[in-house]
């Protein structure tokens, strides 16, 4: 090869999901395989671009942002120079062949790219499936996701959220009721082979009942020590209980906490009032600023609604200005709410709001990563199948030790806390909320997005149309939003390009 070539840089910026900084949210988090890539081997094959599962967005008008959006999901950001490369094998070439093609660009540096390119699938052997000869080459596909349990400490509340799916009577879990929760997820986590347990303390309001959490969380702590367990907890409140003394016992705990906002001022109000019908705004943005100052990074849930939806670019500069992890869900109708038309999701609301937050992201870039809340369920920071974990890896426990599937089905339970293994039974369940995969809904399975978005909320979609093997009522607005949100995280990693923290970074 010729070396005497024009010295071309190029840079390769890659987003590796096993270096960012992910925060959850209050969601059943969908159990996906992450390959594990090793290196390829590439001398003397016939290397292609990814076909059809390849994304290409334009960041500006020097980088592009490539993304395959099939199985394998991964996701790049390209110079110019790059670029050209990965246009080279727009067609079958070898190495030789396409360095002969590339005359300005250093041959060493080139090779490199390259190799990167077909490493991370962006060019495939032209006569196989995978850029892998074969799993070996892969590396393993390991689960990625924990066994998940929502432990419903109280069905009690001081708010009356006009979207809540609970009725709010006076029940509370016994010590007794969590204790035998929690056994029950640990033995549904070793029979199944999962090797991190994931609690949510939740309600209700959590915090009426904090002295059950400190508790069940202790033992928790005992039995992931005592099985080998990694264990993790947060608890999903709305902010309005949290004291100094709290906020200090969570971090002893390693506890997250995850708070509800859904705009500043009426915005939030309009869906968030006390029992006595004033806003919780004011309480809610103090327990936060409360949090921050006392060493406690909450994660903020904001509930978007077309009520709602014009005040998302107000409280999304209030979230950046204080470098909050972030998750924008939306609205979803139950039995309760529907009589609250407006809250409804009507498109054209919702894109211009979202796309108006969109804007204020990009002009306050984050170093955290969004992808995983930024658009719904639809979590664009990880291929998968399935939209939730709901019947693969998510258990429900209400007060009384009855398990359901889906939070918001917590009132049509499935199993109880004294069966052996109570994830088996939530699997084998035909007769609940079914979470199929997005490879069986019909308007799914020609998209190009179906590995990020896997067909929306299967509840969502049962509602709207009494079917759950068919595409989400959201769709429309889920294309109309995925690319910008793709180019936003390419903005961000040329922003945080120089962060080993934020991007794992490649210069040929």
């Amino acid at each position: 090869m010729n070396t005497n070539r024009k010295n071309t840089r190029y840079d390769v910026m890659l987003w590796n999901h096993s270096f960012a900084f992910l925060e959850d949210d209050d969601c059943a988090c969908s159990q996906s395989l992450t390959r594990i890539p090793k290196q390829v081997g590439i001398d003397g094959l016939r290397l292609q671009a990814g076909g059809d599962a390849l994304k290409t967005i334009p960041v500006n008008s020097q980088f592009q942002i490539i993304a395959r959006l099939d199985a394998q999901g991964s996701m790049a950001v390209l110079g110019l120079p790059g670029q050209r490369v990965l246009d080279v094998f727009a067609n079958p070439s070898t190495v030789t062949d396409a360095m002969r093609r590339l005359v300005d660009l250093p041959a060493e540096q080139a090779v490199k790219v390259v190799q990167q390119l077909a490493t991370l699938g962006f060019l495939q052997p032209s006569e196989q499936d995978c850029a892998c000869a074969s799993e070996d080459d892969c590396g393993p596909a390991v689960p990625s996701s924990p066994l998940t349990s929502w432990l419903h400490l109280t069905d009690r509340c001081n708010l009356r959220c006009d979207y809540c799916y609970l009725p709010h009577v006076r029940e509370d879990m016994s010590s007794e009721t969590g204790r035998a929760a929690i056994d029950a997820t640990f033995r549904s986590a070793i029979a199944n082979g999962f090797k991190q347990v994931k609690l949510k303390y939740a309600g209700g309001e959590p915090l009426l009942r904090f002295p059950l959490i400190v508790e069940l969380h202790h033992y928790a702590q005992s039995l992931a020590e005592q099985h080998g367990l990694d264990l993790e907890g947060v608890v999903l409140s709305n902010g309005t209980l949290l004291t100094p003394a709290m906020v200090e016992i969570l971090k002893s705990l390693r506890l997250r906490l995850m708070i509800s906002l859904d705009g500043l001022g009426q915005h939030h109000d309009m869906h968030r009032r006390y029992a006595g019908g004033r806003g919780s705004f004011a309480d809610v943005a103090e327990a936060v600023d409360l949090a921050l100052a006392n060493g406690l990074t909450p994660n903020i849930s904001v509930t978007v609604s077309s009520r709602t939806a014009g005040g998302l670019p107000d409280v999304m500069a209030w979230i950046l200005e204080r470098e909050l992890p972030f998750s924008l869900n939306f609205y979803r109708e139950n039995e309760l709410s529907a009589s609250h038309e407006d809250m409804r999701l009507d498109e054209q609301k919702i894109i211009n709001g979202m796309l108006a937050a969109f804007k204020v992201i990009e002009e306050n870039l984050p170093r955290r990563p969004f992808l995983g809340g930024i658009i719904d369920r639809a979590n664009l920071s990880a291929s998968h199948t399935h939209t939730c974990g709901v019947g693969q890896n998510y258990l429900v426990f209400d007060q009384r030790g009855q398990i359901a599937k889906c939070q918001m089905h917590i009132r049509k339970p499935i199993t109880d806390v004294h069966v052996a293994d109570p994830l088996a039974v939530i699997r084998a369940d035909q007769i609940g909320i079914q979470n199929i995969s997005v490879e069986e809904k019909e308007g799914c399975k020609t998209c190009e997005w179906k590995y990020w978005c896997a067909g929306g909320c299967p509840l969502a979609t049962y509602r709207a149309t009494g079917h759950y093997d068919v595409k989400s009522p959201n769709c429309n607005i889920y294309k109309a939003l995925f690319p910008e949100a793709l180019r936003l995280e390419g903005l961000r990693l040329l922003k945080y390009q120089d962060d080993p923290e934020v991007v794992q970074k490649i210069v040929a």
